[in-house]
């Protein structure tokens, strides 16, 4: 994700605050900030992504990746 100059610590504060968001760090360089979410389907992960994160202020872009286990 990236953030607004000088957001990137309060956006990431912002992000661990949402259910189901795991993880929330910064990272030197781009991007900003990577998250790491957890949701029961592709339909709650669209939720969460859409409704909440994507609505965090000082937030850019995000880029979505599934991780499927096994």
């Amino acid at each position: 994700m990236t953030a607004a100059a000088g957001k990137p610590a309060e956006v990431a504060r912002e992000l661990r605050k949402i259910s189901g968001v795991k993880v929330a760090d910064l990272c030197w360089g781009q991007p900003d900030i990577i998250a790491v979410a957890e949701a029961a389907d592709i339909k709650a992960l669209q939720t969460m992504v859409l409704d909440r994160v994507q609505k965090v202020a000082g937030l850019g872009q995000t880029d979505t990746h599934l991780v499927a286990e096994g």
